[in-house]
């Protein structure tokens, strides 16, 4: 993996450029329309703020690439943005002429609302243009947005009140101070407002201006310095597919923020339940389908959901608490149950069937040793392709591997919160002590499954998609690596994802793969974990009605 260099982002410097008191005196004039029908010559771009660049002008396209496929960067009116049409010969006549560029790329894309009720979707052209002549000929070095508004309507409130505007890139070269020495390469954006629109440095469009130059400068240091995403998302379920289908089940069950029972924060438990249940929703239609068909806009159509393929055994909550999430997917259409503790005060506010789904039990991981002691309700509950759920399981998060391998469950999804281990908080000493991952040796040659422990560090490490965040440094990173190397040991093919809910702790594991191999070593390695636990007899079930967050006591 390529490593940044030593170098920090420069103070982000700009300055108001609208007239002459630009500090960076700019002596590359304003673009200037050619003049022709579709630009008449009483129009012009005027400057409104610009900062240093401190970067080679060759990194400018890979920034503005930023730009134009991620909008909802600089905007949460903006849920996202669908390209049209990417062509580098076919430029509209709407794409502005002008006087030393030549349009050289144009990006059609479709601005999609947040909130469609409220705002409307938006076209708009990307068009990069580079110098006709000199030495940067060829180069992109400037990005002009143009909005296609239909004759009668106006620009939805997210959008500036502009008919163009410009990112531009000025080198060095052509840029001059008083001191040649001196002369730097310089961002700018420059716009045509619409008329009566202000620009002076207290207006909306110049603090629009001045957030969308931050951004530009930002990109391009991250360019620079070969950044790395905070995290990755989107590994698993497509954004597009996710947002659609996200955006009607929020419609769906955004009534629930109303009726909220407990006394947490309504807006933050609700949607990011909602989100939770879009994912598995997906998720278990991509898994489950006999062939990959999460393109299929007609298949998210909301009268399809009932027929979408889900786990056979149903699904499993361990820890629902409030009980929203099993709520959701019993409601829409899906037969599983949630188990905890204690009941909350939701669950009697819940429909019949939510009701139903939703039990009171204690789980003993100690009853998997014998499983033909399991009684009825264990059995109901534990059926044959069950998937897992654990949602910021805590002291259970650690065991969903162990379970689900136990069970021969079909897969199962975990979302770390709290850092858990099987019977005591995790540290990274007990964690060393714990478990040797490095038993995998064994397997090499019969089973194909290469160790975790000889494998490059950094590049299991990567594979786990928490981008920057997938270092030693913090205590939570380093508990979601232990995750990992457990579901590794115990047979999965380690997934992970970054979810699109509202909480900080929305990186998840999934395991829906088994690893090639004799499958009894994996279930065998299981149980021996049980075993261990068991012997060190440091906790017990407890039994129901226990503390709100707690799912085992110890002694």
């Amino acid at each position: 993996m390529a490593t940044a260099p030593s170098v920090q982002r420069p103070r982000f410097n700009p300055s108001n450029s609208s007239g002459v008191s630009d500090v960076h005196r700019l002596h590359h004039d304003v673009l200037s329309l050619c003049n022709s029908d579709s630009n008449p010559l009483h129009l012009r771009f005027q400057s409104l703020v610009s900062c240093p660049a401190g970067v080679p002008l060759e990194l400018f396209e890979a920034a503005v690439s930023q730009l134009i496929h991620h909008p909802e960067y600089n905007s949460t009116l903006i849920l996202r943005s669908e390209t049209i049409s990417d062509s580098d010969t076919t430029i509209p006549t709407s794409a502005p002429c002008l006087e030393g560029y030549h349009a050289v790329r144009n990006v059609h894309r479709k601005l999609l609302p947040r909130r469609p009720g409220r705002d409307s979707g938006l076209e708009q052209h990307c068009t990069l243009y580079a110098f006709e002549t000199g030495e940067f000929a060829g180069l992109p070095s400037m990005l002009v947005l143009t909005p296609l508004v239909p004759e009668g309507e106006s620009l939805p409130y997210y959008h500036p009140t502009v008919s163009h505007l410009a990112f531009r890139f000025i080198p060095s070269s052509i840029t001059t101070t008083s001191d040649s020495a001196s002369a730097q390469s310089a961002l700018r954006i420059e716009v045509i407002p619409l008329p009566g629109t202000p620009i002076d440095p207290n207006s909306r469009l110049y603090r629009t201006a001045l957030a969308l130059l931050d951004t530009l400068h930002r990109y391009l240091w991250g360019a620079f310095t070969h950044y790395q995403k905070r995290v990755q998302h989107d590994v698993l379920i497509p954004r597009e597919i996710y947002q659609d289908v996200y955006l009607k089940m929020r419609e769906r069950h955004k009534g629930i923020v109303n009726t909220w029972r407990e006394t947490t924060d309504p807006l933050k438990h609700v949607f990011e339940d909602i989100g939770i249940a879009t994912f598995l929703m997906l998720f278990w239609k991509d898994m489950f389908a006999a062939s990959a068909d999460l393109a299929d806009v007609k298949e998210l159509d909301d009268s399809r959901w009932p027929s979408w393929p889900r786990p056979s055994g149903g699904f499993l909550d361990l820890g629902c608490g409030n009980g929203l999430l099993t709520h959701i997917l019993s409601a829409e259409g899906y037969s599983g149950y949630g188990i905890d503790l204690r009941a909350r005060t939701s669950w009697a506010h819940y429909p019949d069937s939510s009701r139903a789904a939703l039990k009171v039990h204690a789980l003993d991981p100690t009853q998997f040793l014998s499983p033909d002691n399991s009684n009825n309700e264990e059995k109901s509950l534990w059926k044959p392709g069950v998937f897992l759920i654990g949602n910021h399981a805590d002291e259970l998060t650690p065991w969903l591997p162990v379970l689900a391998t136990l069970t021969g469950a079909s897969g199962y999804l975990s979302i770390p919160c709290c850092a858990w281990m099987f019977d005591e908080r995790f540290t990274r000493s007990s964690a060393a002590s714990a478990l040797d991952f490095s038993d995998n040796e064994s397997l090499d040659a019969a089973a194909g499954v290469v160790s975790s422990e000889a494998e490059d560090d950094a590049v299991f490490i990567s594979s786990l998609g928490m981008g920057a965040e997938g270092t030693h440094k913090s205590q939570y990173s380093a508990y979601r690596i232990w995750l990992a190397r457990l579901s590794r040991w115990l047979g999965w093919k380690i997934e992970c994802d970054t979810l699109r809910i509202p909480s900080t702790r929305n990186w998840a594991i999934v395991g829906r793969e088994r690893l090639p191999g004799d499958q009894k070593i994996f279930v065998d390695r299981a149980r021996r974990i049980v075993e261990d636990v068991a012997r060190r007899g440091t906790f017990k079930a407890r039994t129901p009605e226990g503390k709100e967050h707690g799912r085992v006591s110890r002694h």
